[in-house]
C-alpha cells in the first residue's frame, strides 16, 4: 500500500497542466514520443537562442508519412510553436512537403529574404 502523499507533493500534483509538456522549462514532463519529436524543435530554438543565436524553424509533413500522429499534434501544439518561430505547413502530398521544405532551404539566395 502507497504512503498518502504530503501536502508538498500533492500541490506539486496539482499543478501539473497538459501543456507541460510544451511549457515546462525544468523538471520533468511526461509525454509520449510524438510529443517529443514536436517539443524537440522548440528546445533547438531555446538552445540556439542561449548560444546567441536568432533562428526559426520549418517543418513540414504529410498524412501518409510512417510517422503518423506527428501532424496531428504540430497543429495541436502550433501556439507553441510559433511562440518559438516555428512554422509547420502540412503538405497535400509527399513531393509537395518536400518541396516545400526544399524551399525553405533556399533563403539564402535571396538577398533580404526571412
Amino acid at each position: 500500500m502507497n504512503a498518502p502523499l504530503t501536502p508538498a507533493q500533492r500541490a506539486a500534483l496539482d499543478a501539473v497542466q497538459l501543456d507541460d509538456k510544451y511549457t515546462l522549462e525544468t523538471g520533468r514532463a511526461w509525454m509520449s514520443g510524438i510529443h517529443a519529436l514536436v517539443r524537440l524543435p522548440m528546445m533547438q530554438r531555446v538552445r540556439d537562442q542561449q548560444a546567441g543565436l536568432n533562428t526559426a524553424g520549418f517543418i513540414s509533413g504529410y498524412r501518409g508519412s510512417p510517422l503518423g500522429g506527428v501532424d496531428l499534434n504540430m497543429w495541436k501544439a502550433a501556439k507553441f510553436l510559433k511562440a518559438h518561430h516555428i512554422e509547420f505547413q502540412p503538405g497535400i502530398n509527399e513531393d509537395l512537403a518536400a518541396t516545400a521544405v526544399w524551399g525553405s532551404q533556399q533563403v539564402n539566395l535571396f538577398p533580404g529574404a526571412r
